[in-house]
């Protein structure tokens, strides 16, 4: 234990990969501290490890420079109750977790004057300067090294500390001469390599009970495990996004390819996961809307477990490709080895804004964290039906499947490390060695 005294944190996620970050942090933190109060907003995942969530992390879940816009009101509703919350509870520390453009604000807010009445109280905190504010933490690294470096401006008034996730991200912070640490990221620990036949038999087990629990079709078994011959059953695994507004920007395009797909390969097994009831609720829909003979329905098994927090993995461990948008799922693919397609759409003028300021070539992690094109991107334009369908096809082609395998095994070795217990001791060691003050405890 670092320290006996009682520590309020205020933390937000935004989205649900977010919720998965803080709750390992969460839980880590309190390894080492166990008398931590949290307030703020977080998922299931979060909801678990102690926090009562101020609203849905859902309303926090938009993405776009056109969709903030939408938003806004809701965003700036959001931002005034979470930081009325914080006064409140009179928070030590405050960790946003990713969705930078709204946690930053936070921070800001917290770092300079205080728009509360009872602002003395923040000033008067055990530990804290008058003027000092609280200490602020950005946890996932804003993507200063990809477009926007001038941002570093405003981070560096938002934040004592960001926490990095790739190695890579530190230079930008070093050159600026801003406190920064690598820590890896968890998914590193949490997802072992399991790419044996008897693994991918486990994990299509698993989902074919599931399916059967749902009253859906039953998967079909046995079912082709080696994928000797590319025209028997194969697997694809179809993961849209988190977001609502994805959901419904790219899976409409991804079910077309499908159908294109089921021509080539009538066998095909495709396995959609979702993370609440909601959005099976909204893919059975765009399913159904399909112009189709009916095969696309036959083929799609939309799976829901609120008891299984790693139902994607499990899916996508049983399959044979993932298709799938960009965004963590990328890396989360990468460590288990599978073959991929990454699909990237935007709000049109989202995207003419952004393809002007973005400085990397890629906007898959794993080509991003290889410096080289590893796995098929198909972006904006790009991302036709039958673009996606003959990527698709490529990839489960065998000889290709497993040369891609063996990519992504060799990059997911090269970048692993022990990041569970850094990223929670690097934040109480900072607070509680750099930044609080004991004379005044």
């Amino acid at each position: 234990m670092l320290s006996q005294n009682k520590l309020v944190v205020g933390i937000v996620a935004g989205e649900v990969s977010g919720d998965k970050l803080g709750a390992v942090l969460m839980q880590q933190m309190q390894s080492y501290q166990p008398n931590i109060e949290w307030v703020g907003v977080g998922g299931q995942h979060m909801q678990a490890q102690g926090l009562s969530t101020l609203f849905d992390l859902s309303e926090l879940s938009v993405m776009g420079l056109v969709e903030v816009i939408k938003h806004l009101p809701s965003l700036i509703h959001a931002k005034n109750t979470i930081l009325s919350a914080f006064a409140n509870a009179n928070i030590d520390v405050f960790i946003g977790i990713d969705a930078p453009d709204f946690n930053l604000r936070l921070g800001k807010a917290l770092k300079s004057q205080l728009p509360f009445k009872s602002q003395a109280k923040w000033q008067n905190l055990k530990g804290i300067k008058a003027g000092q504010g609280v200490f602020c933490v950005q946890y996932v690294s804003p993507s200063v090294w990809a477009w926007r470096e001038g941002r570093i401006k405003g981070i560096k008034q938002a934040t004592d500390l960001v926490l990095c996730l790739f190695p890579f991200e530190l230079d930008v912070y070093q050159r600026h001469q801003h406190p920064a640490v690598c820590v890896g990221h968890p998914l590193l620990d949490d997802i072992k390599p399991r790419h044996t036949d008897a693994d991918r038999e486990y994990a299509v087990d698993g989902l074919y009970k599931l399916d059967k629990q749902l009253n859906h079709k039953q998967l079909n078994q046995p079912l082709a495990l080696t994928n000797k011959d590319a025209h028997q059953s194969a697997i694809l695994c179809v993961m849209p996004g988190s977001r609502v507004g994805e959901i419904t920007a790219i899976l409409p395009k991804m079910l077309t390819a499908v159908c294109q797909l089921l021509q080539q390969r009538p066998n095909l097994t495709v396995l959609i996961p979702t993370i609440n009831a909601h959005h099976a609720k909204l893919i059975h829909q765009l399913i159904n809307e399909q112009m189709a003979d009916g095969s696309l329905q036959q083929a799609c098994h939309v799976l829901h477990d609120p008891h299984n927090p790693n139902l994607s993995h499990q899916a996508m461990l049983a399959c044979d490709v993932v298709l799938l948008a960009s965004g963590t799922a990328t890396f989360e693919a990468m460590l288990l080895q599978r073959p991929m397609v990454v699909v990237y759409q935007l709000n049109a003028l989202t995207y003419h804004v952004a393809k002007r300021l973005i400085k990397v070539p890629y906007v898959a992690l794993p080509n991003i964290l290889a410096n080289q094109p590893i796995v098929p991107e198909l972006i904006q334009n790009a991302a036709t039906p039958s673009a996606i369908a003959d990527a698709v096809d490529r990839q489960l082609t065998p000889s290709i499947n497993q040369q891609q395998q063996k990519t992504l095994q060799a990059l997911s070795d090269k970048i692993r490390q022990d990041s569970r217990h850094q990223a929670a001791k690097v934040v109480l060691e900072h607070y509680w060695h750099n930044w609080h003050t004991p004379s005044n405890a």
